[in-house]
């Protein structure tokens, strides 16, 4: 504890205080704290000066009140620094402070009220009666003073503190923020330099400061005031066009809402302040209150509702919908006048198509306006006339625009007609990411209809276009673009079955990257896979050679390769066959004839299938292991040949399998194996030749215990 200053030193702080304090009146106070605590101060100014006139010298003073005097330099010394905050520092800092700042200037002030109280206990003489009253008044006050933090500046002193915590707040949210702020500052809330010149003080203040949360918030503060004092963009729908056009009409004040300064879309009256707001923004507001743990309040007004009731303004929505319209028109001859001129400007185009891109976007009932000006008809031309002159980026805006009044389905039909698909897939090998990212949106959108996926499909080079930049992986938001419409177009029945589209693909396997290899090998086979496909797919790519460039990919090093190449190379060895056949594994199945599934065994694939059961990855072994099932007769009741059998172990494969299953845990592989293992062991004499391998005893006994139903009801068949 700090030991009491000396009785005279005492008394020079209390003057140095007394003197700083007093300097102005207690009206000359910005803040109703400081100006309560400025009267006490003079009050105390007066009874401290007839306090040493009432003795002769400070050593004949009362030692009661000496140690009140001691006590009181001390707490009015602190007191004095607290009130130089609240004079010195900025507005938004004091606000910021104002819990701890109102908390000490009231603790200081009950305490001078105590120690007052001691001295004018001492005060007995008949003589000192008026002092005696004037100290026991002035220490009844202070102990009993009030200071308060305002309930808005509480509020936002709450509301500053969490938006320097970094969370996310909408442009409603800021505005009504800076409103709470204003008011808070006795400032008016649209005079925007004297809130800049007072967050630039704050952030001379917080330079002085170590705290944290002080700059947190300062930075916050920046954030919103740039965001709520940037210009309005109310007028965005005009503001495209030359400021010499008298057609277009300036938004009125009343259509722009007050929280995002923006034209109402939806305006509401708050019932209980009057205040007209857009829907969304003051909802918003409300819900951010309810999340603050605070009161509603309206942000124009700052008051605290007791309903959030809100009522529409029709006869505001018909005036803000008039004006609209009036804009619109506008807009849309302004972008037919400057598209059709020739030659054309690249300024105005860029114009023209932001113009048409924002009428669709943000105005979607009034799409009908720009296709019957026939803007769409000369947006397709612009592209099919001056494609090079527009550029990669001008192009891009071209398709983005198309994209959007695509939504219109008459505008759609027009695009169709107008052979806009052509030019989409032109585009594909466009120089900007934008303009190939629109492309293939474009297609997108068109490929929903089954009739117009099949037109992509007969464009020159899609298919080709689409798969390289599906297996782009530089790009992965264009990649999963492309790959989304290459699986919508070999969903189509007329393209599964277009033998055109087998062979285009199997051209592409040989010319295209790595990654979009790997696409096409996963187009090939959800074509081959789909139930409408028909015989002709199979046969078409056995007679296009096909069937020799699907198996040099399954000892591809890419794992995404070998799955893909398995998995169509089992496919097609289920294909039904149309002949009978002399196959020593199949039996009945031919190998030769051309509209015939695939035979592993005469297209050489079983030993690459073999070796790569000791692949690393578990996904290639259990593709590897579904192609070679193939091989083994799926129905219970037949059984593998004995020139089957014969081929098999001359392969090796019999040991192979057997010697994998041996090295499984319980999971898909095993099973599959299983089934194998069992097919196996039916056959004539390799159950003997097999009934003494220990190890596979044990796999079995394994198997049952911990396997799954299905492999435990393998186990249990196993002979």
């Amino acid at each position: 504890m700090t030991p009491a200053p000396p009785l005279p030193a005492a008394v020079d702080s209390i003057h140095r205080s007394l003197s700083e304090l007093c300097s102005t009146s207690p009206d000359q106070e910005s803040f109703e704290n400081t100006k309560q605590f400025t009267g006490y101060a003079h009050r105390l100014q007066l009874v401290f000066s007839q306090i040493l006139r009432s003795s002769a010298s400070l050593e004949e003073l009362p030692a009661s009140v000496e140690t009140g005097l001691r006590g009181i330099s001390e707490d009015l010394s602190d007191a004095a620094e607290t009130v130089s905050v609240y004079r010195k520092r900025s507005k938004i800092f004091v606000l910021v402070n104002c819990q701890s700042l109102c908390a000490s200037l009231l603790e200081r002030t009950v305490a001078m009220g105590t120690w007052l109280e001691l001295i004018e206990s001492s005060l007995l003489d008949d003589f000192l009666s008026d002092l005696r009253k004037k100290t026991s008044d002035l220490s009844r006050d202070m102990k009993q003073a009030k200071f308060r933090v305002t309930e808005n500046e509480e509020r936002v002193r709450r509301t500053l503190e969490k938006e320097g915590q970094g969370r996310m707040s909408s442009k409603a949210v800021q505005s009504a923020i800076i409103m709470d702020l204003a008011r808070a500052l006795g400032i008016d809330a649209s005079n925007h330099q004297e809130l800049s010149e007072q967050v630039k003080l704050f952030k001379t203040d917080v330079a002085r400061s170590s705290s944290v949360a002080e700059r947190r918030i300062m930075i916050s503060l920046e954030k919103i005031l740039d965001n709520w004092s940037s210009d309005p963009d109310a007028e965005a729908l005009n503001e495209d066009l030359n400021s010499e056009d008298e057609a277009h009409l300036s938004p009125f004040r009343n259509f722009l809402c007050p929280l995002t300064k923006e034209y109402m879309k939806e305006p509401v009256v708050v019932l209980e302040s009057s205040q007209n707001y857009d829907k969304k923004a003051i909802l918003y507001w409300f819900s951010r209150c309810v999340e603050d743990g605070r009161d509603p309040t309206c942000p124009v007004t700052g008051m605290v509702l007791k309903t959030t009731e809100l009522k529409p303004n029709l006869g505001l929505a018909g005036a803000i919908d008039e004006w609209i319209c009036r804009n619109v028109e506008v807009r849309v001859n302004s972008s037919v006048e400057h598209i059709s001129k020739e030659p054309f400007v690249k300024e105005s185009i860029e114009r023209a198509l932001d113009s048409v891109y924002r009428i669709s976007e943000e105005h979607s009932s009034y799409r009908y306006k720009v296709r019957n000006a026939g803007l769409v008809v000369l947006i397709v031309n612009l592209l099919r006339k001056s494609s090079k002159d527009l550029g990669s980026r001008l192009r891009g805006k071209a398709l983005m625009a198309l994209l959007s009044m695509a939504k219109d389905e008459e505008s759609k039909k027009i695009m169709l007609d107008e052979g806009v698909t052509r030019l989409a897939v032109h585009s594909l090998v466009g120089n900007s990411d934008k303009e190939r990212e629109y492309a293939v949106k474009l297609l997108l959108e068109f490929s929903n209809d089954e009739d117009y996926c099949i037109k992509i499909t007969s464009e020159k080079g899609a298919l080709f276009l689409l798969s390289s930049m599906a297996g782009n992986l530089e790009n992965p938001a264009l990649s999963n673009l492309a790959d989304e419409l290459l699986k919508r177009m070999e969903s189509m029945e007329e393209n599964v079955q277009s033998a055109s589209v087998v062979s285009s693909l199997l051209q592409l396997l040989s010319v295209a990257s790595s990654p979009a290899q790997a696409s096409i090998l996963q187009i090939l086979y959800g074509i081959a896979s789909s139930p409408r496909a028909a015989e002709s797919v199979a046969s078409r790519i056995k007679s296009s050679n096909g069937i020799k460039t699907v198996i040099s990919y399954l000892e591809h090093p890419e794992v995404g390769h070998r799955i893909n190449a398995f998995r169509l190379t089992r496919l097609l060895s289920e294909r039904v066959p149309s002949e009978p056949s002399t196959c020593p594994i199949h039996n009945e199945f031919s190998c030769d004839d051309e509209g015939s599934q695939l035979c592993l065994l005469s297209n050489d694939c079983i030993k690459p299938l073999i070796d790569l059961l000791s692949d690393d990855n578990t996904n290639v072994q259990i593709a590897a292991v579904e192609a070679l099932s193939t091989l083994v007769p799926a129905d219970n009741s037949s059984e593998i040949t004995k020139r089957g059998m014969n081929e098999f172990e001359q392969l090796r494969m019999v040991d192979a399998v057997i010697d994998l299953f041996m090295k499984l845990r319980p999971g898909e592989l095993q099973e599959k194996t299983l089934w194998m293992v069992d097919k196996f062991l039916r056959a004539e004499g390799c159950s003997h030749r097999h009934s003494l391998n220990q190890a596979l005893v044990g796999a079995l006994v394994e198997a049952l215990k911990h396997g799954n139903g299905n492999t435990k009801r393998s186990v249990w068949s196993v002979k």
